[in-house]
């Protein structure tokens, strides 16, 4: 289980689509493992394959610790009108967070690591990390959800931080 290195941003293969996960093997669960000490390593609450380069639709999260939730292929099934605003960032974007606006309540569809169908309705931190980690599956990076003057002025940091 090593851990892998993180794309940074703006690497352009965090803007790719990952694609969908065929085989459910002993691959699979070694990329998962792979992510999960990545992820803690990073450190972070959430992580998707296509963070270490690995264009596939798989996704961990660790909201409390010891609590590995592992998702293949995730979609959006339902979401609700009413919406929250968190504070996001990302293990690719370290040392920066700005608050979001998502969609309060959700229903995620996914299967297991055994390719098991599986579904889940989650509000809370956990809506927003899906949200987030699947937007990032989609290639859509958090920060494409800011206004560009935030989205410039956030850049902006975190471009300093990494000179420091």
């Amino acid at each position: 289980m090593p851990v892998r290195p993180i794309l940074n941003f703006p690497d352009p293969r965090l803007r790719l689509t990952a694609a969908p996960v065929l085989r459910f093997d002993a691959d699979l669960r070694a990329l998962a493992d792979d992510l999960l000490e990545t992820m803690r390593a990073a450190p972070g609450i959430g992580i998707t394959a296509p963070h270490i380069g690995v264009l596939s639709r798989l996704v961990v999260l660790e909201l409390s610790p010891g609590e590995v939730r592992t998702y293949v292929n995730p979609e959006l099934d339902q979401i609700s009108r009413e919406t929250t605003r968190h504070i996001e960032g990302s293990v690719s974007m370290p040392g920066v967070t700005d608050e979001l606006e998502r969609h309060a309540r959700i229903r995620v569809r996914y299967q297991d690591l055994d390719g098991k169908e599986q579904s889940e309705e989650a509000d809370g931190l956990l809506s927003i990390c899906h949200q987030h980690e699947i937007d990032q599956l989609d290639g859509i990076f958090w920060i494409d959800r800011l206004s560009r003057l935030k989205r410039d002025r956030l850049i902006a940091r975190y471009n300093k931080l990494r000179r420091a």
